[in-house]
C-alpha cells in the first residue's frame, strides 16, 4: 500500500487497457484517475496525448498519473510538455509542486506551490497544498 492507501494494482502500469474511441479516451482517463486506478489512467492519458498533443489537460493528467505510479522520470517528461502549453498557469505549478512533494523534495515543492500562489492566491487547491506542506514540515521538525 502507498501512503495514499492505493492497492498495488493501482500503482502498476498495465501492459494494455480496453480500447475507447478517440473522442472518449480523455474522459475515460479522468474517470480512471478519479477512481484511483492510476496505472490505467496513465495508459488512457498516453492515448489522449497521442490524439490531442496540444491538450494541456491531457498532459497534466498524464504527469499526475505517472506521479501516482511513482514513475517520476515519465512524469517529468509530461510536465515539460505541459509547461510548453501552460507553464504560466497556477495549476501547472501546483501539480509540479505536488509531484515534488510525493518525491519528498519539500524545497522544490514549496518553490512551485509559491509560484502557483503568486499566480492565483485565491486558489483553494494551492492554499491547501501550502498548508499541507507547512503541516508536514512542522511535524518533521517536532520528531
Amino acid at each position: 500500500m502507498s501512503s495514499f492507501g492505493d492497492g498495488p494494482a493501482a500503482l502498476e502500469l498495465p501492459a494494455s487497457v480496453d480500447p475507447y474511441p478517440d473522442g472518449e479516451v480523455l474522459q475515460v482517463a479522468k474517470t480512471q484517475f478519479a477512481e484511483g486506478n492510476y496505472g490505467h489512467a496513465a495508459k488512457y492519458y498516453e492515448r489522449a496525448v497521442e490524439v490531442a498533443p496540444r491538450n494541456p489537460e491531457a498532459w497534466l493528467g498524464l504527469a499526475a498519473s505517472y506521479d501516482r505510479v511513482r514513475r517520476f522520470d515519465l512524469a517529468d517528461r509530461a510536465y515539460r510538455e505541459a509547461g510548453l502549453l501552460i507553464g504560466d498557469r497556477a495549476e501547472y505549478y501546483n501539480n509540479v509542486g505536488y509531484s515534488y512533494l510525493l518525491r519528498g523534495d519539500a524545497a522544490k515543492a514549496r518553490a512551485n506551490f509559491l509560484k502557483a500562489y503568486e499566480i492565483d492566491p485565491a486558489s483553494v487547491t494551492v492554499n491547501n497544498n501550502l498548508e499541507m506542506l507547512r503541516d508536514n514540515l512542522s511535524k518533521s521538525k517536532k520528531s
